[in-house]
């Protein structure tokens, strides 16, 4: 009777397994979040989405933001300069890489749009660029191609693999009054009378 009222006494324990993976878990996660991010003192930029998580445990250590996010970018005098956002993305705060996937748009000032599906944005080249199929629409043409690369400001890029619409001024560096011009030229030069051809002709064999 006596082992019997021990052993109804005894605590059992009830416990979890170990979460082996350390760096599966966030030191944060915040929800709503709208606040500007700043580079050397900087406001580079305004981050609005609905959660933010921030591991530094991870290698390399990120930053993930799985409900999308958009965010304003801002020149040295905190002008807007473009307008971004993507699905997903990740930022890798040691080598100030951004990872846009699903959905990614860019709007600057200058009224240029582009879309894609997968971009990276490069803080130390201070450079964006895409490896998968890419749209840049301007006011004056559109560009698609399976690469792209630009400067931070989308002022001078490249399209590679590319299609799309251009101008001849885009191709040639010409404007379209110097084309005209040298078509007027042409067209003079063909039409000339017959009598003013031999006359050319005539001065070419005897030299004068």
């Amino acid at each position: 009777m006596g082992l019997l009222l021990l052993s109804c006494n005894e605590v059992q324990e009830h416990t979890a397994p170990a979460i082996r993976d350390r760096d599966s878990a966030s030191v944060m996660t915040s929800y709503g979040v709208n606040t500007l991010i700043s580079d050397s003192g900087v406001i580079k930029y305004k981050i609005v989405t609905e959660r933010w998580d921030v591991n530094m445990v991870k290698n390399p250590s990120r930053w993930t933001f799985e409900k999308g996010v958009f965010f304003e970018q801002f020149d040295e005098k905190f002008h807007v300069e473009a307008y971004i956002q993507a699905d997903t993305a990740w930022y890798y705060d040691q080598k100030k890489l951004w990872h846009l996937r699903g959905r990614v748009k860019i709007r600057n000032i200058n009224g240029l749009l582009y879309e894609s599906e997968e971009l990276f944005w490069d803080g130390l080249r201070h450079e964006l660029y895409s490896n998968v199929y890419s749209k840049v629409t301007t006011p004056e043409r559109s560009m698609e191609g399976t690469y792209f690369l630009s400067d931070e400001r989308m002022t001078h890029y490249t399209v590679s693999n590319s299609k799309g619409s251009f101008t001849r001024e885009d191709m040639t560096g010409e404007s379209k009054d110097e084309e005209k011009d040298k078509q007027e030229a042409k067209k003079d030069t063909v039409q000339a009378p017959q009598p003013m051809r031999q006359q050319l002709q005539k001065h070419r064999r005897t030299g004068q």
